[in-house]
């Protein structure tokens, strides 16, 4: 809230001829000045050591609370108009392509479930903006794994929203963390304290996807790896269609500039999460493809569902992968500890 400036005093008018009595009282306060007692001075409070975390615990569930309520709300009516003020990023482009696929499939194809109620928060000692903080949910109502949400807030005047979400992976531990009411600092991207840079190890991980065993970085990341395997087994559809039609396909892994964050761990280590894009694009010639509704819905309209496309297909998804890298002492690998991976955009001829 504004401060609203002091108002200053209006000016008295006195009348005409009487004097102010400057002088007398001026030298009043002159003779009194050396057995007057020094007025006491205000002491500043101590700086802590350690910044504390923005937020407390009741602040973080109040956040969750009023971002769930906006996600309930646009899920209902399977509309995003106004979930801008509450969702972003990834999150956003996501929840947007789902709710076309689902009208345009009458509800065939679901909303990725989402439960806004916390196991486990993490919540940063940031000082500045943007300011990100990571929430393990609890386990959704379809009883898919918890999600690792990822919650930003812009600037000291804007409200926190939903940037992203990663499943976690089957059989995956979450290192331990600070505590919410200790916070856990933020790591920088170029950070020479861990095996491999936060920046770095997206980077990595993104020349694993595309060359698999044969990257020169598959050995810094832990295997097997169940959103790996996911990735390599969805090209498999396309493959198909390039091998059947004389055609080619390619895939493409890009770390979205700007969209990586660490916080830390206790070891030493961090929690490294950060936004991808993946596109799949597919060429062919000697037949044409039949494109579903679900894909003509995520076109947004360029794309009629039935149509025939006979030259080209080419789909780019959303993915948000989490990672715990170690400290830069530990001899253990990098963990993927969660992602997601939703199709938010077809186009075609």
């Amino acid at each position: 809230m504004r401060r609203r400036p002091d108002a200053r005093p209006s000016a008295v008018r006195r009348p005409a001829g009487v004097l102010r009595p400057v002088a007398a009282v001026a030298s009043a306060c002159l003779l009194l000045a050396g057995c007057a007692a020094d007025l006491p001075q205000p002491i500043p409070g101590a700086t802590p050591a350690v910044p504390p975390p923005v937020l407390t615990i009741g602040q973080a569930d109040g956040v969750l609370d009023a971002i769930g309520s906006a996600v309930t709300t646009s899920d209902a009516a399977l509309s995003a108009v106004g979930l801008e003020a509450r969702v972003s990023g990834p999150a956003l482009a996501s929840r947007t392509a789902e709710y076309a696929a689902s009208t345009a499939t009458a509800g065939a194809k679901g909303l990725t479930a989402l439960q806004f109620d916390a196991q486990t928060l993490i919540v940063p000692t940031t000082q500045g903006w943007p300011r990100t903080q990571f929430v393990i949910s609890e386990q959704p109502d379809d009883l898919t794994s918890p999600r690792l949400l990822v919650l930003q807030q812009a600037s000291a005047r804007s409200g926190y929203t939903l940037w992203g979400w990663a499943r976690l992976l089957p059989g995956v531990e979450m290192p331990a963390t600070a505590t919410p009411e200790v916070g856990s600092t933020a790591v920088p991207l170029d950070s020479a304290e861990l095996v491999v840079s936060p920046t770095d190890t997206v980077a990595h991980y993104a020349d694993v996807l595309l060359n698999g065993d044969a990257s020169a970085f598959v050995s810094q990341f832990v295997a097997p790896d169940s959103y790996r395997a996911g990735i390599a087994g969805g090209r498999a559809p396309f493959a198909a269609i390039a091998s059947q039609t004389a055609g080619t396909f390619t895939e493409t892994y890009a770390p979205v500039a700007d969209q990586t964050f660490a916080l830390s761990t206790a070891d030493g280590g961090a929690l490294v999460v950060a936004a991808m894009t993946t596109t799949s694009a597919l060429t062919f010639s000697d037949a044409s493809v039949v494109l579903p509704p679900e894909l003509a819905a995520v076109s947004g309209g360029a794309l009629a569902a039935g149509a025939e496309l006979r030259n080209a297909l080419n789909v780019t998804y959303a993915d948000v992968v989490a990672f715990y890298v170690p400290p830069a002492a530990s001899a253990a690998q990098i963990q993927v500890l969660g992602a997601e991976h939703i199709r938010t955009s077809v186009t075609g001829s």
